[in-house]
């Protein structure tokens, strides 16, 4: 359809195999104009917008809710706090060195977006 948006997303390239094989099947991103919502059909590629542009995968979405994360490491989804080992959320995103995926997970979300950060925990 004209004008309609396409949930596309763009993945890292050390991420881009996590989500092809299945074992990365959440994403956070920051908040969009059209936020994405359950049932959306999602598309997962690598280097949008570059010659080695690749389409990893195809699913739909199975949840988006609102995620906030704060400077000091407190995270809230929906408004609720999560209360949790946050090792879960950082491992399910795509965070693996033993050890350190929270840390890890933070310095990311530091360095790419800043802290505070809000946006969308999207699950498929």
């Amino acid at each position: 359809m004209k004008g309609e948006i396409v949930p596309i997303l763009n993945y890292k390239k050390q991420f881009a195999p996590l989500v092809e094989s299945g074992e990365k099947r959440q994403t956070i991103r920051a908040m969009r104009k059209r936020p994405f919502k359950a049932g959306d059909r999602l598309y997962h590629y690598t280097g949008l917008r570059t010659k080695a542009c690749r389409k990893l995968l195809e699913s739909t979405c199975l949840f988006a809710d609102r995620i906030d994360i704060l400077p000091h490491g407190t995270v809230f989804i929906n408004n609720w706090l999560c209360e949790g080992p946050m090792k879960n959320l950082a491992v399910a995103d795509g965070f693996r060195r033993k050890g350190h995926e929270w840390q890890d997970m933070l310095a990311f979300f530091t360095q790419t977006h800043g802290l505070p950060f809000t946006g969308q925990l999207i699950r498929w």
